[in-house]
Parts: C-alpha cells; structure tokens; sequence
C-alpha cells in the first residue's frame, strides 16, 4: 500500500478532513486575529493605520485583477484617497470621507482604459468601504470597541465554523460554478453558530442592555452578507482567471480573500448604524 492509499484510508477512518492545508491557514488566521484584536483595543491611529493599509493592499489586489495599463498609477490614486479619507471618518465624518473616495475612485477609473474603467473605479469603492466603514464604527467612544468586536465575532465565526462545518457534514455544494469548496451545510452551520456567539460577544462588551435575540438575529444577517460577499470575491477571482488575490497570507491567499466577507459585513453594519444612530456616533445604532 502506497503511503497516499495509507492517508486515504486514515482520512476513511477518521471520517474528518479538515484539508491539507488546515495548520498554515489556522496559525495564520491566529496570528492576525490576535494583532486586529490588540489593534481595535488601542483604536486611534493604530485602528486607523491598520485598515489603510488593508485598504491599500486590496486596492493593489483589485488593479492587478482587472488588468490593463498604469496599474500603478491606479493604486497610488486609490491609495491618496484612502489616506485622506481615513482620519475623516475616524471624527465620525462619514460624509465628507465618503466624497473623498468618490472622487478618488472616478480619477482612478479615469487612469484605466475605456473598456476597464468602471471596474478600476469600483476598486477604490470597494477598498474604501472597508477603509472607512471600520474607522466609522470604532469612532464612537461608547460603543466603538464592543461594535467592532462583535463584528469580528461574527465574520470571523462564519469562516472558521462555515470552513468546519463543510468539511465535517459535506452536501449540496453551495454555488460550484463559482466557489466548489462552499457547501450548504457549511454556509447554515457558519450563520447560526456565528450569530449566536456574536450575540454573545455584544452582551459581555456592551456599555448598554441589549436585546440577545434581537442581536443574534442581526448577526445572522451579517453572516448571510458575509458569505455573499465572499462568493462576490470568488466570481471576481475566477472572471480574472486566478485562484487567488494574491500570495501575502500563507494559506489564505491576498488580502481580498482573507476580507472580502468583512467589507460586505462593514457595509451593512455601517449602513445601519448610520440610520439607527443617535447623535454623531454610529455604533450606537447597532446595538439592539
């Protein structure tokens, strides 16, 4: 017997397959998660130098998908409004940032060629929200840590538990064309559990009474726009040709694949934070 015939039939076993490559995308997730987790905590410009980086880093990804000329000149466009929209939005002046990224999107689309022009633009958009979106939410002296960790509670639940789930339950694949790995078991698995621990996080950090089921079922709105969102990223990889964004996170890829469930959550978060806030501060608006 060969030893890939002794692995198959160990895995037979076993009945758990967690993929080969579970350990690296594991010390990797860990290691990151600590650092944001530290980073949220200080808040102020390390928060704020964190996620322009971030930001800079899928503008750069975003470009070399779409192809075409100047690509570096995009991402110094994307990057300039990044970096003067940041400390906007970190005074909890969402307006004035998100006028910022507008207009840098439209000078970085201007930088690309007719055919590929809206997608260069989109870029910025798309890098700007998460830029923007989280240094809204951690703005609020109140509230802005305990949102932030509950957000990370529940995108980060969704991929560790959807990842898990998949693996050890299987079933009807999710959407094949676009991401096979994604199953339906994993995607349901991820929402709950995700949602419920969430609700967890806000109740132990919240300066206020929050309603848990409320909180859960809001959660399991984030989860179900985070995994869209990761699907969006998946059409976008496989219309480009590519399986990854990039190669800077060991087992995880680019920067988009490790957040592109977390701009979609940052969005809606952001967007009903806004609505529901009470006064400057946005975080409020999402405890419920």
């Amino acid at each position: 017997m060969s030893s890939s015939d002794g692995e198959a039939v160990e895995k037979k076993r076993s009945g758990v397959n967690l993929g080969a490559d579970f350990s690296i995308r594991a010390a990797a997730a860990v290691v990151l998660a600590a650092a944001s987790l530290a980073i949220a905590w200080a808040g102020g410009f390390p928060f704020l130098a964190l996620w322009f980086a971030a930001g800079v880093g899928i503008v750069w990804e975003w470009q070399r998908l779409v192809g075409g000329e100047r690509v570096e000149l995009r991402v110094a466009a994307g990057a300039v409004a990044l970096l003067v929209a940041s400390p906007f939005a970190l005074h909890a002046d969402g307006a004035l940032a998100g006028l910022v990224v507008a207009a840098g999107a439209v000078a970085t689309g201007a930088l690309a060629e007719p055919g590929r022009r809206f997608e260069a633009g989109a870029g910025v958009v798309y890098a700007g929200v998460l830029a923007v979106g989280t240094n809204l939410l951690r703005a609020s002296p109140e509230y802005g840590l305990a949102v932030t960790l509950w957000l990370f509670a529940v995108v980060w639940g969704t991929d560790v538990m959807a990842y898990i789930g998949g693996r050890l339950i299987g079933g009807p694949k999710l959407w094949p064309s676009v991401s096979p790995g994604k199953t339906w078991s994993g995607a349901v698995v991820g929402a709950v559990t995700s949602a419920v621990f969430g609700a967890l996080v806000a109740t132990l950090f919240s300066p206020s009474p929050i309603k848990f089921a409320s909180m859960a079922l809001f959660g399991l709105a984030i989860s179900v726009v985070s995994q869209a969102g990761d699907l969006f990223e998946s059409a976008l990889k496989r219309r480009a040709g590519v399986k990854d964004s990039s190669h800077l996170i060991p087992g995880h890829g680019g920067l988009m694949d490790r957040l592109d469930g977390f701009v979609v959550a940052v969005a809606l978060a952001t967007a009903i934070g806004y609505m529901r806030r009470t006064g400057l501060w946005i975080g409020s608006g999402l405890f419920l």
